[in-house]
């Protein structure tokens, strides 16, 4: 078999699932001015929240009676506030003309039960319906390699990680993070808020290192002195801080 026959025969893709969070926006009512200062107020609670938020605009509860929907000026709308369209949820067929002419694809009516978010809930939290648990969990130890696609996640406490971390792969905690070897993909730590968690990597080559939604990319993080080397993060402010250890 010669080369370009190989070659050939060499998958270009692979189609995988995936459990991304996407925010379904349900609209009550067709009234884009109270929309745009209802998100505004929303914006101005948790401006993190609205940089480019993957979004599915549910207009499948709009009433009839409203009259029909600008879904162009809608889209632009969100857009302005950071939220980016990615499908549309629909039944009345002139939604799903706009929809199809606006090149969306359009999502049936969902018969799931979706959990309403508040962007700007941490500041004023409802009590918990049942015991909360432990704020600080065990730390989690991880001793195999991270292999690219895969995600750990440290709920309550911090990670650590014994072994390579490659390209590709995605280690996240409450707390603070721990690599004893080689650091090549992406590090979130305090990911529910907490400014005081680090990032520890003995060999720093990170794709992107966050903590508490501040972040810095490997384009930024190549450009200091201390790539390759054994560091800590820290945060100050919204600044990420690198220093060798």
């Amino acid at each position: 078999m010669s080369q370009a026959d190989l070659l050939a025969q060499d998958p270009v893709f692979q189609l995988k699932g995936s459990m991304l969070a996407i925010t379904v926006m349900e609209l009550a009512h067709n009234d884009l001015a109270r929309l745009d200062l209802q998100l505004a107020e929303k914006v101005a609670q948790a401006p993190n929240f609205f940089s480019n938020t993957p979004l599915v605009l549910a207009l499948d509860k709009l009433p009839q009676s409203e009259g029909r929907l600008d879904l162009g000026e809608l889209m632009a709308l969100c857009r302005k506030h950071g939220l980016r369209t990615l499908a549309v949820r629909a039944n009345r067929e002139e939604d799903i003309l706009a929809a199809n002419a606006l090149d969306l694809p359009v999502l049936p009516p969902s018969g799931a039960r979706e959990r309403p978010i508040d962007p700007g809930a941490q500041a004023t939290p409802k009590p918990p319906e049942k015991p909360a648990e432990p704020e600080i969990k065990p730390t989690r130890v991880v001793t195999t390699p991270v292999r690219g696609g895969q995600q750990i996640y440290a709920q309550g406490g911090d990670l650590v990680v014994l072994a390579p971390v490659s390209a590709g792969a995605e280690l996240l905690a409450d707390g603070n993070i721990h690599v004893y070897a080689p650091m090549r993909g992406r590090a979130l730590a305090g990911v529910k808020g907490n400014g005081k968690a680090r990032i520890f990597c003995q060999q720093m080559g990170a794709e992107l290192l966050s903590i508490a939604g501040q972040y810095k990319v490997a384009e930024d993080l190549r450009r200091d002195p201390n790539w390759g080397r054994a560091v800590q993060v820290s945060l100050s402010g919204d600044v990420l801080n690198i220093t060798r250890l």
